[in-house]
């Protein structure tokens, strides 16, 4: 290590922090050891490494390419994941969001590079310098990731997850899991069940009539003979070969698989439920506050889908999560919205205590630590929904919604007990709202109008979006104010620094805390909430999930 780096701020940061194996910024950064070759998470229980020895990483691709290895012991591909790339507006957090939700594997990295506006030379010598990795190397480490999981969380066969993964064949899976984590995959799933913490026959578990999965690893060897790229058995395939060529069309019955997705504690789990479950919609949404279990319906580039997640327990650090897929190759981008959903990857110790600073703020902060935002499966649902709660109450949108849903929404046949449709789509919304949504006609004109322009492509969000730039193109369109722009950033993005103006539910929570007097004008009241919001920059949104919980 050189004198730079000892005198570098952010270097002597993270060597505080594995010295202290801080498990709050597992996931944040990676610990590489040059001396053994290997990479760990913040946290690892193993002896601290001379500081002189250590290189630190933002991403586990960057510590791939860099040659290093993940460490048997702490499973850094098990961390959550960073929040850094919500909290970051530029092109390195835009491009992450959209790696992560599989943008690269269904469009490569010219599709990536379409997106966020650049060339694909620019962007790839961008990620490079800023991440150490490039597009192509950033989802090999996803892949990586969610074969991981798979293979220690579930039963499927190893050809199975080698599909569900994204690899291309089953020869670039074999030979990444065995770069990466140093052995083969039947290797890892061993390695895992002995130390109890892999299936151990039961996760990966099916429903009564989903796909028979295998419970029992074969060797590596024998994973090319066979392989269930959907809901049933497909054409033999050799090392090498192309699994998506191998892949049936096959759409019997869902593929159904059981994971458990990391979190950052403290988690107010029943708080970000709670909010989902008072906007759920008839057929499309279920919950179970009391058990902490929440489920829906949602469509996925491979077809529709559906998923349940259960929190076995305060604490516990873990969510308990069972898809219902029409495509196993959908695996990877439904945990990765779900984990956006529930705002799984946020840093809740530095949320607290930066909000808790503020002497109003504190109390709610230490009565619900670890409060989340939550996200969107699907942004251009997610638009729907704001217009048409712009001038309503909560439950008032909820029933013109549930009646949307019912009328034109897709029946969707699910295992989870009151899931029957999947929210229409954007065309569905523009051709069946006249007849299904009793609101103001400029409401209904904005509705209709936002549904035919994302049907058309004319009007495109997604995860990758500049902030300013989503909010500019909203605000452009009649009908949509700044609220709806700021809600729509707000869940779409995850932005964290969301306090929208004209909230009148923000205002009255600010009341109830004594953030603002009720005694001065409305206009002066948000004035004066926008000034004190200021200091709670950048956690602005989750300081309105505060007022919101207020209110």
């Amino acid at each position: 290590m050189t004198d730079v780096e000892l005198r570098d701020p952010a270097f002597t940061e993270r060597y505080r922090a594995i010295a202290a194996r801080d498990s709050r910024f597992d996931g944040q950064f990676y610990t590489a050891v040059r001396t053994t070759g290997i990479y760990c998470r913040p946290s690892c229980p193993a002896r601290t490494p001379k500081a002189e020895n250590v290189a630190f990483y933002l991403t586990s691709a960057a510590a791939h390419e860099a040659g290093f290895r993940a460490c048997k012991r702490c499973l850094p591909e098990a961390a959550p994941g960073t929040p850094a790339w919500d909290l970051r507006r530029d092109l390195t957090g835009r491009a992450m969001r959209l790696v992560a939700d599989g943008v690269v594997d269904r469009e490569g990295v010219s599709g990536l590079a379409t997106r966020l506006g650049y060339s694909e030379r620019q962007l790839h010598r961008l990620l490079v310098g800023e991440l150490g990795a490039g597009p192509l190397a950033l989802a090999r480490a996803q892949r990586a990731q969610t074969a991981r999981a798979l293979l220690v969380g579930t039963s499927l066969r190893l050809a199975d997850v080698a599909f569900a993964a994204g690899f291309g064949s089953i020869r670039q899976f074999n030979d990444t899991v065995a770069e990466v984590f140093g052995a083969t995959p039947s290797e890892v799933r061993a390695r895992a069940r002995r130390s109890g913490r892999g299936a151990a026959g039961t996760a990966g578990r099916t429903r009564p009539g989903s796909a028979e999965v295998s419970s029992s690893p074969r060797a590596d060897a024998e994973v090319g003979s066979s392989h269930r790229g959907r809901s049933g058995p497909v054409p033999t395939s050799v090392p090498g070969a192309d699994l998506a060529d191998s892949a049936q069309e096959s759409a019997d019955e869902p593929v159904r698989i059981s994971l458990t997705l990391p979190v950052r504690e403290p988690f107010d789990a029943q708080g970000v439920l709670e909010f989902l479950a008072v906007r759920s919609i008839e057929g499309v949404e279920t919950s179970d506050i009391s058990a902490l279990r929440y489920a829906r319906t949602f469509a996925l580039p491979h077809g529709p889908g559906a998923f349940e997640v259960r929190v076995p327990r305060p604490g516990s650090g873990r969510v308990d999560l069972d898809l219902e897929l029409a495509d196993l190759a959908d695996a990877p981008v439904a945990v990765a919205r779900v984990r956006r959903l529930l705002d799984l990857d946020a840093d809740p110790v530095a949320v607290d205590l930066a909000l808790a600073s503020d002497p109003v703020l504190a109390p709610s902060v230490a009565a619900v630590p670890g409060i989340r935002v939550p996200g969107t499966l699907d942004p251009a649902e997610l638009l729907v929904r704001a217009i048409v709660g712009q001038q309503i109450s909560v439950a008032a949108a909820r029933t013109h919604l549930s009646r949307l849903a019912g009328g034109v929404g897709t029946p969707y046949a699910s295992a989870f007990e009151g899931l029957t449709r999947i929210f229409p789509s954007p065309a569905q919304v523009a051709d069946g709202a006249p007849a299904h949504l009793r609101l103001p006609a400029r409401t209904l004109a904005t509705v209709v109008g936002a549904g035919r322009d994302l049907a058309d492509g004319t009007l495109a969000l997604s995860v990758g979006d500049d902030p300013e730039d989503l909010r500019r193109r909203l605000v452009a369109r009649p009908g949509i104010g700044p609220w709806t722009a700021g809600y729509v950033a707000l869940r779409v993005l995850g932005d964290p620094d969301v306090l929208m103006d004209g909230d009148v539910a923000l205002l009255a929570g600010a009341r109830n805390l004594g953030l603002v007097s009720a005694e001065e004008p409305r206009p002066h009241q948000f004035k004066e909430l926008a000034r004190r919001g200021a200091a709670w920059a950048p956690w602005r949104s989750y300081a309105a999930m505060h007022l919101w919980r207020s209110a």
